[in-house]
Protein backbone atom coordinates (compact mmCIF):
# COMPACT_ATOMS: atom_id res chain seq x y z
CA UNK A 1 0.00 0.00 0.00
CA UNK A 2 1.24 3.48 -0.17
CA UNK A 3 -0.67 4.52 2.21
CA UNK A 4 -0.73 8.55 1.64
CA UNK A 5 -3.16 10.60 3.17
CA UNK A 6 -3.97 11.73 0.47
CA UNK A 7 -5.14 8.80 -1.17
CA UNK A 8 -4.24 4.97 -0.87
CA UNK A 9 -3.42 2.67 -3.69
CA UNK A 10 -2.66 -0.84 -3.84
CA UNK A 11 0.49 -1.38 -5.74
CA UNK A 12 0.66 -4.91 -7.25
CA UNK A 13 3.75 -6.65 -9.33
CA UNK A 14 3.60 -9.74 -11.32
CA UNK A 15 5.69 -13.05 -9.89
CA UNK A 16 7.76 -14.19 -13.17
CA UNK A 17 8.39 -18.44 -13.42
CA UNK A 18 11.59 -17.84 -12.63
CA UNK A 19 10.46 -15.46 -9.07
CA UNK A 20 11.38 -12.19 -10.50
CA UNK A 21 8.58 -9.18 -9.81
CA UNK A 22 7.48 -6.80 -12.93
CA UNK A 23 5.52 -3.67 -11.81
CA UNK A 24 1.99 -4.33 -12.83
CA UNK A 25 -0.33 -1.61 -11.68
CA UNK A 26 -2.06 0.71 -8.97
CA UNK A 27 -5.38 0.55 -7.85
CA UNK A 28 -7.29 3.42 -6.05
CA UNK A 29 -8.18 1.62 -2.81
CA UNK A 30 -11.24 4.46 -2.71
CA UNK A 31 -9.56 5.58 1.02
CA UNK A 32 -6.85 7.86 2.25
CA UNK A 33 -3.61 6.70 4.47
CA UNK A 34 -2.74 7.28 7.75
CA UNK A 35 0.57 7.31 9.79
CA UNK A 36 0.95 6.74 13.64
CA UNK A 37 2.49 8.96 16.48
CA UNK A 38 4.89 10.71 17.60
CA UNK A 39 6.27 12.94 14.87
CA UNK A 40 8.87 12.78 12.82
CA UNK A 41 7.05 9.64 10.95
CA UNK A 42 9.56 6.61 10.53
CA UNK A 43 9.50 3.59 8.70
CA UNK A 44 6.37 1.03 9.52
CA UNK A 45 3.40 4.05 9.35
CA UNK A 46 0.86 1.41 10.94
CA UNK A 47 3.16 -0.41 13.49
CA UNK A 48 1.86 -3.80 12.13
CA UNK A 49 2.22 -6.71 10.23
CA UNK A 50 -0.36 -8.42 8.03
CA UNK A 51 -2.20 -4.58 6.36
CA UNK A 52 -2.85 -6.72 3.38
CA UNK A 53 -4.52 -10.42 2.94
CA UNK A 54 -5.07 -12.55 0.24
CA UNK A 55 -7.22 -15.40 0.15
CA UNK A 56 -6.23 -17.57 -3.01
CA UNK A 57 -9.65 -19.57 -2.31
CA UNK A 58 -11.68 -16.58 -2.87
CA UNK A 59 -9.24 -14.63 -4.80
CA UNK A 60 -9.36 -11.10 -3.17
CA UNK A 61 -7.30 -8.44 -1.96
CA UNK A 62 -8.33 -6.83 1.85
CA UNK A 63 -6.19 -3.98 2.46
CA UNK A 64 -6.24 -1.74 5.96
CA UNK A 65 -6.45 1.66 5.34
CA UNK A 66 -7.48 4.51 7.84
CA UNK A 67 -11.32 4.49 9.05
CA UNK A 68 -12.05 1.47 6.73
CA UNK A 69 -10.84 -1.78 5.18
CA UNK A 70 -12.34 -2.37 1.44
CA UNK A 71 -12.50 -5.65 -0.65
CA UNK A 72 -14.19 -4.04 -3.70
CA UNK A 73 -16.58 -1.29 -1.34
CA UNK A 74 -15.41 -0.04 1.59
CA UNK A 75 -16.60 -1.57 5.33
CA UNK A 76 -16.10 -0.06 8.81
CA UNK A 77 -13.69 -1.82 10.59
CA UNK A 78 -15.63 -0.96 14.15
CA UNK A 79 -12.73 1.35 14.99
CA UNK A 80 -10.52 4.71 13.36
CA UNK A 81 -6.89 3.18 12.84
CA UNK A 82 -7.52 -0.41 11.45
CA UNK A 83 -3.49 -1.67 11.04
CA UNK A 84 -3.82 -5.67 10.50
CA UNK A 85 -6.48 -8.52 9.21
CA UNK A 86 -6.53 -12.44 9.58
CA UNK A 87 -8.28 -14.38 6.60
CA UNK A 88 -9.42 -18.04 7.25
CA UNK A 89 -8.13 -20.90 5.22
CA UNK A 90 -11.93 -20.96 3.16
CA UNK A 91 -11.98 -17.23 2.29
CA UNK A 92 -15.25 -17.03 4.17
CA UNK A 93 -14.29 -14.81 7.17
CA UNK A 94 -12.02 -11.37 8.01
CA UNK A 95 -11.20 -10.19 11.28
CA UNK A 96 -9.59 -6.59 11.77
CA UNK A 97 -7.60 -5.32 14.41
CA UNK A 98 -7.90 -1.68 15.21
CA UNK A 99 -5.19 0.14 17.27
CA UNK A 100 -6.16 3.78 17.79
CA UNK A 101 -8.34 5.52 20.41
CA UNK A 102 -10.93 2.58 19.49
CA UNK A 103 -8.93 -0.58 19.81
CA UNK A 104 -10.26 -4.12 19.54
CA UNK A 105 -10.72 -6.77 16.96
CA UNK A 106 -14.09 -7.38 14.72
CA UNK A 107 -15.16 -10.00 12.11
CA UNK A 108 -16.81 -10.30 8.99
CA UNK A 109 -18.27 -13.00 6.74
CA UNK A 110 -17.45 -12.65 3.42
CA UNK A 111 -19.92 -13.63 0.21
CA UNK A 112 -18.81 -13.52 -3.32
CA UNK A 113 -22.52 -12.05 -4.16
CA UNK A 114 -23.05 -9.63 -1.04
CA UNK A 115 -19.57 -9.23 -0.11
CA UNK A 116 -18.57 -8.51 4.06
CA UNK A 117 -21.25 -8.05 6.64
CA UNK A 118 -20.61 -7.89 10.23
CA UNK A 119 -20.01 -11.27 12.48
CA UNK A 120 -22.60 -10.72 15.04
CA UNK A 121 -20.71 -10.41 19.07
CA UNK A 122 -17.63 -9.57 17.52
CA UNK A 123 -16.18 -6.74 18.34
CA UNK A 124 -14.22 -6.85 21.21
CA UNK A 125 -12.46 -4.05 23.10
CA UNK A 126 -8.21 -4.68 23.95
CA UNK A 127 -8.55 -2.07 26.51
CA UNK A 128 -5.77 -0.14 25.26
CA UNK A 129 -4.99 3.19 26.62
CA UNK A 130 -4.36 4.85 23.34
CA UNK A 131 -5.02 7.72 20.62
CA UNK A 132 -6.10 8.23 17.12
CA UNK A 133 -4.05 7.93 15.54
CA UNK A 134 -1.84 5.10 17.41
CA UNK A 135 1.36 6.21 19.57
CA UNK A 136 3.48 3.50 19.17
CA UNK A 137 5.09 1.74 18.47
CA UNK A 138 5.11 0.11 22.31
CA UNK A 139 1.59 -0.31 23.84
CA UNK A 140 -0.16 -1.23 20.10
CA UNK A 141 -1.68 -4.40 18.54
CA UNK A 142 0.66 -5.34 15.84
CA UNK A 143 -1.02 -9.00 14.11
CA UNK A 144 -4.31 -10.52 13.82
CA UNK A 145 -4.61 -14.47 12.96
CA UNK A 146 -6.25 -17.22 13.39
CA UNK A 147 -4.92 -20.36 15.53
CA UNK A 148 -3.85 -23.34 12.85
CA UNK A 149 -7.32 -25.44 13.85
CA UNK A 150 -9.30 -21.47 13.25
CA UNK A 151 -10.95 -22.02 16.98
CA UNK A 152 -9.21 -18.99 18.29
CA UNK A 153 -8.82 -15.27 17.41
CA UNK A 154 -4.78 -14.09 18.62
CA UNK A 155 -3.72 -10.60 18.44
CA UNK A 156 -0.03 -9.77 19.26
CA UNK A 157 0.01 -6.94 21.75
CA UNK A 158 3.26 -4.85 21.99
CA UNK A 159 3.25 -4.55 26.16
CA UNK A 160 4.01 -8.01 26.48
CA UNK A 161 1.30 -10.51 25.66
CA UNK A 162 -0.67 -12.58 22.97
CA UNK A 163 -4.63 -12.04 23.33
CA UNK A 164 -6.33 -14.76 22.65
CA UNK A 165 -10.32 -15.09 21.79
CA UNK A 166 -12.37 -18.56 21.38
CA UNK A 167 -14.25 -18.34 18.43
CA UNK A 168 -17.67 -20.15 18.68
CA UNK A 169 -19.62 -22.05 16.08
CA UNK A 170 -21.33 -19.18 14.93
CA UNK A 171 -18.04 -16.87 14.68
CA UNK A 172 -18.59 -14.99 17.49
CA UNK A 173 -16.25 -14.23 20.15
CA UNK A 174 -15.94 -14.93 23.81
CA UNK A 175 -16.39 -11.59 25.64
CA UNK A 176 -13.08 -11.15 26.71
CA UNK A 177 -9.53 -12.45 26.11
CA UNK A 178 -7.04 -14.66 27.99
CA UNK A 179 -3.38 -13.24 27.64
CA UNK A 180 -0.78 -15.07 27.21
CA UNK A 181 2.33 -13.63 28.66
CA UNK A 182 5.98 -13.29 26.94
CA UNK A 183 8.18 -10.83 25.31
CA UNK A 184 9.27 -7.64 25.30
CA UNK A 185 7.18 -6.00 22.37
CA UNK A 186 5.55 -9.54 20.44
CA UNK A 187 5.15 -7.99 16.95
CA UNK A 188 4.79 -10.51 13.56
CA UNK A 189 2.99 -14.05 14.43
CA UNK A 190 4.04 -17.10 12.19
CA UNK A 191 2.68 -20.46 13.24
CA UNK A 192 5.33 -23.54 13.73
CA UNK A 193 4.50 -26.01 11.99
CA UNK A 194 3.34 -29.56 13.53
CA UNK A 195 3.19 -27.43 16.77
CA UNK A 196 0.21 -25.11 18.92
CA UNK A 197 2.99 -22.38 19.15
CA UNK A 198 3.91 -19.06 17.32
CA UNK A 199 7.27 -17.30 16.71
CA UNK A 200 6.65 -13.41 16.92
CA UNK A 201 9.60 -11.11 16.35
CA UNK A 202 9.99 -9.05 19.07
CA UNK A 203 12.10 -5.69 18.70
CA UNK A 204 12.39 -5.30 22.41
CA UNK A 205 14.78 -8.50 22.43
CA UNK A 206 14.75 -10.42 19.35
CA UNK A 207 12.09 -13.15 18.64
CA UNK A 208 10.12 -14.93 20.81
CA UNK A 209 8.53 -18.47 20.77
CA UNK A 210 4.86 -18.89 22.44
CA UNK A 211 4.08 -22.47 23.22
CA UNK A 212 0.46 -22.05 23.42
CA UNK A 213 0.14 -26.16 25.25
CA UNK A 214 2.67 -25.48 27.37
CA UNK A 215 3.93 -28.80 29.57
CA UNK A 216 2.96 -26.53 32.89
CA UNK A 217 -0.49 -26.22 31.86
CA UNK A 218 -0.18 -22.50 31.37
CA UNK A 219 0.76 -20.76 27.93
CA UNK A 220 3.64 -18.75 28.00
CA UNK A 221 6.22 -17.00 25.81
CA UNK A 222 9.96 -17.46 25.84
CA UNK A 223 12.66 -14.73 24.13
CA UNK A 224 15.97 -15.09 22.58
CA UNK A 225 17.84 -12.34 21.79
CA UNK A 226 19.25 -11.18 18.56
CA UNK A 227 22.84 -9.96 18.62
CA UNK A 228 23.05 -6.65 17.74
CA UNK A 229 19.41 -6.14 16.48
CA UNK A 230 17.77 -2.67 15.51
CA UNK A 231 14.03 -3.20 15.19
CA UNK A 232 13.04 -6.96 14.78
CA UNK A 233 9.66 -6.47 13.75
CA UNK A 234 8.57 -8.91 10.95
CA UNK A 235 8.95 -12.66 10.15
CA UNK A 236 8.44 -15.09 7.54
CA UNK A 237 8.45 -19.01 7.22
CA UNK A 238 9.93 -20.80 4.21
CA UNK A 239 8.79 -24.93 3.67
CA UNK A 240 11.80 -25.17 1.16
CA UNK A 241 14.46 -24.41 4.35
CA UNK A 242 11.86 -25.55 7.24
CA UNK A 243 13.28 -22.00 8.68
CA UNK A 244 12.16 -18.90 9.57
CA UNK A 245 13.53 -15.62 8.73
CA UNK A 246 13.58 -12.24 11.49
CA UNK A 247 13.28 -9.06 9.75
CA UNK A 248 15.29 -6.11 11.17
CA UNK A 249 14.18 -2.87 9.10
CA UNK A 250 16.57 -1.15 11.72
CA UNK A 251 20.05 -2.93 10.74
CA UNK A 252 18.54 -4.34 7.04
CA UNK A 253 19.39 -7.69 8.76
CA UNK A 254 17.36 -10.54 8.20
CA UNK A 255 18.24 -13.37 11.11
CA UNK A 256 17.31 -17.08 9.88
CA UNK A 257 16.42 -19.22 12.79
CA UNK A 258 15.50 -22.92 13.40
CA UNK A 259 12.79 -24.04 15.82
CA UNK A 260 13.24 -27.52 16.67
CA UNK A 261 9.86 -30.31 17.38
CA UNK A 262 10.55 -29.21 20.85
CA UNK A 263 10.26 -25.86 20.33
CA UNK A 264 14.01 -25.02 21.11
CA UNK A 265 15.43 -22.30 19.12
CA UNK A 266 18.49 -21.73 17.31
CA UNK A 267 20.25 -18.56 14.99
CA UNK A 268 21.40 -20.13 11.14
CA UNK A 269 22.72 -17.32 10.02
CA UNK A 270 22.59 -13.66 9.69
CA UNK A 271 22.43 -11.56 6.05
CA UNK A 272 22.90 -8.24 4.94
CA UNK A 273 20.62 -6.61 2.99
CA UNK A 274 21.51 -2.74 3.48
CA UNK A 275 20.34 -0.66 2.36
CA UNK A 276 16.61 -2.02 1.61
CA UNK A 277 15.56 -1.13 5.17
CA UNK A 278 12.98 -4.01 4.71
CA UNK A 279 9.73 -4.58 6.41
CA UNK A 280 6.33 -6.49 5.41
CA UNK A 281 7.29 -9.76 3.93
CA UNK A 282 5.65 -12.64 2.32
CA UNK A 283 6.85 -15.79 0.87
CA UNK A 284 5.87 -17.84 -2.21
CA UNK A 285 7.14 -20.51 -3.65
CA UNK A 286 7.80 -21.02 -7.31
CA UNK A 287 8.57 -23.83 -8.93
CA UNK A 288 10.04 -25.80 -6.82
CA UNK A 289 11.95 -22.67 -4.68
CA UNK A 290 10.81 -20.50 -2.14
CA UNK A 291 11.27 -16.65 -2.63
CA UNK A 292 10.91 -14.11 0.28
CA UNK A 293 9.33 -11.35 -1.09
CA UNK A 294 9.79 -7.90 1.06
CA UNK A 295 8.83 -4.09 0.92
CA UNK A 296 12.09 -2.34 1.10
CA UNK A 297 10.70 0.81 2.91
CA UNK A 298 14.12 2.62 3.00
CA UNK A 299 14.48 2.68 -1.00
CA UNK A 300 11.11 3.28 -1.68
CA UNK A 301 11.11 -0.52 -3.87
CA UNK A 302 10.77 -4.39 -3.43
CA UNK A 303 13.33 -6.26 -2.65
CA UNK A 304 13.64 -10.90 -3.77
CA UNK A 305 15.87 -12.98 -1.71
CA UNK A 306 15.79 -16.46 -3.11
CA UNK A 307 15.76 -19.04 0.18
CA UNK A 308 18.22 -21.63 -1.79
CA UNK A 309 17.64 -23.83 1.17
CA UNK A 310 19.07 -23.86 4.61
CA UNK A 311 21.37 -21.08 5.40
CA UNK A 312 21.76 -20.55 1.66
CA UNK A 313 19.54 -17.31 1.13
CA UNK A 314 20.80 -14.22 -1.04
CA UNK A 315 19.83 -11.31 -2.78
CA UNK A 316 17.46 -12.24 -6.00
CA UNK A 317 16.35 -9.07 -7.00
CA UNK A 318 15.86 -5.17 -6.41
CA UNK A 319 13.32 -3.29 -7.65
CA UNK A 320 12.22 0.18 -7.94
CA UNK A 321 9.15 1.56 -7.44
CA UNK A 322 9.78 5.52 -6.18
CA UNK A 323 11.55 5.70 -9.84
CA UNK A 324 7.92 4.37 -11.74
CA UNK A 325 5.64 6.04 -9.59
CA UNK A 326 6.96 9.61 -10.06
CA UNK A 327 6.88 8.81 -13.84
CA UNK A 328 2.98 7.53 -13.50
CA UNK A 329 2.45 11.09 -11.18
CA UNK A 330 1.56 8.56 -8.34
CA UNK A 331 2.51 9.92 -4.78
CA UNK A 332 4.64 7.78 -2.81
CA UNK A 333 6.65 7.90 0.16
CA UNK A 334 9.28 5.90 2.11
CA UNK A 335 7.85 6.59 5.57
CA UNK A 336 4.37 5.51 4.56
CA UNK A 337 4.22 2.50 2.30
CA UNK A 338 3.15 -0.70 4.48
CA UNK A 339 1.77 -4.31 3.78
CA UNK A 340 2.98 -7.28 1.56
CA UNK A 341 0.89 -10.31 0.39
CA UNK A 342 1.63 -12.72 -2.34
CA UNK A 343 -1.28 -14.89 -4.79
CA UNK A 344 0.30 -17.90 -6.69
CA UNK A 345 -1.88 -19.26 -8.83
Amino acid sequence: MTNEPTGNYLVSSAIGSDGKLALFEAVNTGGVGAHGLPAPPGLDPLFSQGSIGVSAAKRFVANVNHNFWPIGKPVSSGGEFPTSLAINKAGTRLCAVNAGQINGVSCYQFDSLFGLSPIKNSIRSLGLNQTTPATGPPNTPSQIIFSQDEKQLIVSVKAGYLAVWDINSDGSLSKTYKTVSGGVLPFSLNHIPGKNALLASDPGVGYDIFDLEASTGRAAGVSTPIPNQGANCWSVYSKESKHFYVIDVGKSVITEVAVTSSLNSSIVKQYSVVPDGPIDSDVATVGKHDFIYSLAANVTGLSVYSVNGAGKAAVYQRLDVAGPAKAAKLPINRTNVQGMATFIE
